[in-house]
């Protein structure tokens, strides 16, 4: 059963103005701000805007948007999620988006469906997928040793549990 994929991505939230001009700080919800600096438009509720300048400044992105002249503009997009279209992103090999994650059905090493990923906890190092299921709810680092096969098409990823990840407060 293939999962359904949203064309339009949640890529980062409008948290300020910058400057005079129209510019905007976008904190992104990508790997790192770079990733968003690749897209010419950018959907603001739905609605396409083509960006004249997009560049990083520290973690945050600052985006200008044609029509977004002044700090008047800028500042009525501010906590206005900022998305993009899935078919101009580019990834790595090997890599998904979050939201794609969400919902897939999570098989351990013996086989047996143990729930599906309800969250990502993204942190420095490694993210950690949250699943839900009859047993409760396992922590999973996303990395080698624990996380087999990703296989969005099919919905589902195959897992090695260990001792530990089932949380305690089930």
């Amino acid at each position: 059963m293939e999962k359904e994929r949203k064309r339009y991505l949640e890529a980062g939230e409008i948290v300020n103005t910058h400057g005079l001009r129209g510019e905007m700080r976008v904190l992104p919800w990508a790997d790192g701000p770079e990733f968003l600096t690749g897209f010419s438009v950018f959907y603001i509720d739905g609605k396409p805007h083509r960006a004249e300048s997009c560049r990083v400044q520290k973690t945050c992105v600052l985006l200008k948007l044609e029509g977004t002249d002044d700090v008047d503009a800028a500042r009525a997009l501010r906590g206005k999620t900022v998305c993009i279209d899935r078919e101009d992103a580019r990834l790595p090999e090997g890599s998904v988006f979050v939201q794609d994650l969400i919902g897939l059905r999570v098989i351990d090493q013996n086989g047996t469906e143990i729930g599906e990923i309800t969250e990502v906890i993204q942190l420095p190092k490694h993210d950690v997928y949250v699943v839900r299921g009859a047993a409760g709810e396992y922590q999973i680092p996303a990395v080698k040793e624990f996380i087999k096969k990703t296989d969005t098409d099919a919905g589902t990823v195959d897992v090695v549990l260990i001792e530990g990840m089932l949380s305690d407060a089930n």
